[in-house]
């Protein structure tokens, strides 16, 4: 009895607090977080309590931390590249009509030089107007109570009025007062000097259009956009997210100054992840037939060696590289230009940044490759290589005669992991040159050496618009493009799926 009230309490308990969860999301207007977890939820509850679905429960955590971190964002991002989300058009259409609503602007011709007196009673604000004077009764500042009237008076309070150095010791307390005229005007601080009437900015209308109260313009909701503008199109920020239909994706394709710097991004990514495959194995399976070398004493030694790259983090061996390949005090050039007199622009020029770029993975990635090339080598029938040898055949003709058609294939599927992974690659391109140099006439932050992920990145969190349709457009497309490339390789290949 104790373990079934145990259970159902527990059960409760987490049930109570996912719907607690999901009411949160919901009050902070974010229905498709809300929507999520209600649908987690649902889907736990029948799990877990109908006795028919009893052997799900076991896998469904895997598939429900699947569902929240690699099928809901794809298809959140996927959603984003759909829209107008930006850095400015972040907010709903409620939200943008509230923050406009809620902006206020300072009457020049209601404005009074003011001094602050310190009294018995307390603080006491003389206002010098134009054409009278007002004195507020004795203040106690930091209280809750801030309105306070203020009344026609030429009579400076007693005392000496506090300096400026002092005022600004109370600015806090100051902006924090509204004082209200006989004629129901109401001022608050407008400077360390002057009080001033606070009016709205705008007003709303009934046809949900703007009226700018300081200009008298008037502002009408664009849809379309998502932006209000007035009759002449000029728009007030911010904006509200509003479907755009394919706009996004029509960009990569229509616009000039997208789809060439795109185009030539995609085919410098397509190339890097071919070469990166290529040039790692091509050193890692020379390095293993090396180590595999009878007459070679010492293999433990060379061995730990030759897999150190691998064994230090990713990004020390990078930065370390950085320093290395810097232009003017980088070890490789001093070495360079005191034997042929060179001093390549490594990362300056776009041909040698690429160069850089497939050294630095190359020597990153061969420790990996050499591992599973020694494996593999260790497969192989010896009787093979020595009735190579009675036939009069030598090391190369072993190499792609034997070696290659033996460890080719089961080293697909690890190539094509390895290839999706290289073309993913953001952290090397951040770390390493960070997109540079830039591609010229782009009309998004795009660079010679940049990824599409990193590409991706740079318009999505560097550029000044922030532009996350676009961003999300072009990270759907790389979905595809990978998805569809790996699809191909392991058809080709027949590896089975």
């Amino acid at each position: 009895m104790t373990r079934v009230f145990l259970k159902w309490g527990t059960l409760a308990a987490l049930l109570i607090a996912a719907l607690y969860l999901i009411l949160a999301l919901y009050a902070q207007r974010e229905f498709v977080f809300a929507m999520l977890f209600l649908v987690l939820t649902a889907s736990a509850v029948a799990v877990f309590v109908s006795r028919k679905l009893y052997a799900h429960r076991y896998i469904f955590p895997a598939v429900a931390g699947m569902g929240v971190f690699v099928i809901f964002p794809l298809m959140y991002t996927v959603g984003i590249g759909f829209t107008n989300y930006s850095a400015s058009n972040l907010l709903s259409f409620d939200q943008v009509k509230e923050n406009l609503l809620g902006r206020t602007y300072q009457s020049e011709s209601v404005r009074y030089d003011y001094q602050l007196f310190q009294t018995d009673q307390g603080y006491v604000l003389y206002l010098d107007g134009v054409h009278q004077d007002l004195v507020s009764p004795p203040i106690e500042l930091g209280t809750e109570e801030s309105r306070f009237p203020v009344l026609p008076s030429a009579d400076l309070p007693e005392g000496e009025p506090l300096a400026i150095r002092e005022i600004i010791q109370l600015r806090s307390d100051l902006s924090k007062l509204k004082l209200v005229t006989e004629d129901g005007r109401e001022l608050s601080l407008a400077s360390l000097r002057s009080f001033a009437a606070i009016h709205s900015r705008f007003t709303l209308h009934d046809n949900e259009t703007l009226t700018n109260n300081e200009t008298g313009v008037t502002y009408f909701p664009d849809h379309e956009t998502g932006f209000y503008r007035d009759a002449d199109g000029n728009a007030i920020s911010p904006g509200w997210t509003v479907n755009i239909g394919w706009d996004n994706y029509l960009k990569v394709v229509s616009d000039p100054s997208i789809r060439g710097p795109f185009l030539q991004i995609f085919v410098w990514t397509l190339s890097f992840a071919l070469a990166t495959v290529v040039f790692t194995l091509a050193l890692g399976l020379v390095l293993a037939n090396l180590l595999q070398w009878d007459q070679i004493r010492g293999k433990g030694f060379y061995r730990t060696m030759l897999i150190l790259p691998y064994a230090v983090p990713a990004f020390i061996s990078i930065l370390v590289f950085k320093g290395l390949f810097n232009q003017n005090f980088g070890e490789i050039n001093l070495v360079l230009e005191g034997l042929f007199g060179v001093r390549p622009d490594w990362f300056s020029d776009p041909a040698l940044a690429r160069s850089m770029i497939l050294i630095v993975n190359t020597w990153l990635g061969y420790p990996y490759m050499m591992l599973l090339c020694m494996g593999l080598l260790q497969a192989i029938p010896r009787d093979l290589y020595e009735a190579s040898a009675m036939d009069g055949a030598g090391p190369i003709s072993n190499l792609f005669n034997i070696t290659l058609p033996l460890i080719i294939k089961p080293l697909t599927p690890l190539l094509i992991a390895s290839f999706a992974f290289n073309f993913n690659n953001f952290v090397l391109i951040a770390l390493l040159t960070g997109g540079a140099p830039d591609i010229i006439g782009a009309s998004t932050p795009a660079g010679t050496t940049d990824l599409l992920v990193s590409y991706t990145y740079r318009i999505a969190f560097q550029d000044s618009g922030q532009n996350f349709g676009l961003a999300a457009a072009i990270a759907t497309a790389i979905f595809l493009v990978v998805g569809a490339l790996s699809l191909i390789n392991l058809k080709l290949s027949k590896v089975k799926v």
